[in-house]
């Protein structure tokens, strides 16, 4: 029976963690996620998803602002962990935690690339082919430890978020109790440090297009499902957006046809088909109907 402290605060935390609880060889003592916030317009204190679920089962839980904060490094100590087990947790282990037990991340990148706090999104704005989940050792920097295990997964042209964000957290899974059974037979491997990325935090104005490469503003369509979505400079947000091709030469925002409910948009380089638009503070419409009220046809610039 291993006993683990587990760390960990969103959805692709939540399911790493009930892999751990389900798991007949291990034992969670301890789960220490980030306190709860307010959500929404109304901001609603919410406890993240890894805290319901170790509530719903009775698991002991620390809501440090910081790790570094009086007594967490002795309740973790207490526990007397075989391993320390960490998936999104969105704070830094200071030296004295990782020194408690061996510290196992799970990270949904192929590391040394895009270590950091959105590796996913970012696999998806660059295009990628390829992207995956990997178990490390964790030491003092930010995801620069030893590589344990690895799963690759080669992501559909027209995956979105969502969907690869799923795939990843179930090859998370899989991966976490597999690092942790073979353990003392896994060779950690150094990263190779000229190969690392670091990406960044997502900020709304990220979301931001302008027409300019068709490409470019499809994977950013694919990255920022759900938050903050893609949209101009005036507000305007786009949905349902299709890729029409990467290489044509048009003129920015000019309309190029209308399919069914769809408008096609040229960008400097390529077109793309977009089915919903949604005006800054109006209702989603769809497209052909946004440009039929304001008059739009063929050749006119849809903004």
């Amino acid at each position: 029976m291993k006993k683990i402290v587990y760390m960990g605060t969103p959805g692709y935390a939540r399911a790493i963690l009930d892999v751990l609880i389900q798991a007949e060889d291990m034992e969670v003592s301890l789960v220490l996620t980030q306190p709860d916030r307010p959500v929404g317009r109304k901001k609603i204190l919410t406890p993240p998803p890894v805290k319901v679920l170790a509530k719903e089962y009775g698991i002991e839980i620390l809501q440090p602002n910081r790790l570094s904060d009086e007594g967490i490094e002795e309740a973790i100590k207490a526990q007397n962990p075989d391993f320390i087990i960490v998936a999104a947790f969105g704070q830094i282990l200071p030296q004295s935690i990782l020194d408690i037990a061996p510290c196992i991340n799970l990270h949904a990148s192929l590391l040394p690339q895009y270590r950091g706090a959105s590796p996913v999104q970012q696999s998806l704005l660059n295009g990628d082919e390829k992207t995956g989940v990997t178990s490390m050792l964790m030491e003092a920097g930010l995801d620069t430890g030893p590589i344990l295990e690895k799963i690759e997964f080669i992501i559909p042209k027209n995956m979105r978020l969502n969907a690869l964000m799923q795939q990843l957290t179930e090859d998370a899974c899989k991966l976490t109790l597999s690092t942790i059974r073979n353990f003392n037979e896994i060779k950690p491997q150094k990263q190779n440090e000229s190969q690392a990325s670091v990406c960044k935090k997502i900020k709304r104005s990220d979301g931001e297009v302008n027409f300019d490469d068709a490409e470019t503003i499809y994977n950013k369509y694919r990255a920022f499902e759900g938050w903050p979505g893609i949209f101009d400079a005036k507000g305007t947000k786009f949905d349902d957006v299709t890729l029409v091709d990467t290489q044509s030469t048009n003129k920015a925002y000019e309309i190029l046809g209308f399919e069914e409910e769809s408008v096609i948009v040229g960008c400097n380089k390529g077109a793309l088909k977009i089915a919903t638009l949604q005006p800054a503070s109006k209702k989603a419409m769809s497209a052909k109907a946004y440009c039929v009220g304001k008059g739009l046809k063929v050749g006119h610039q849809i903004f």
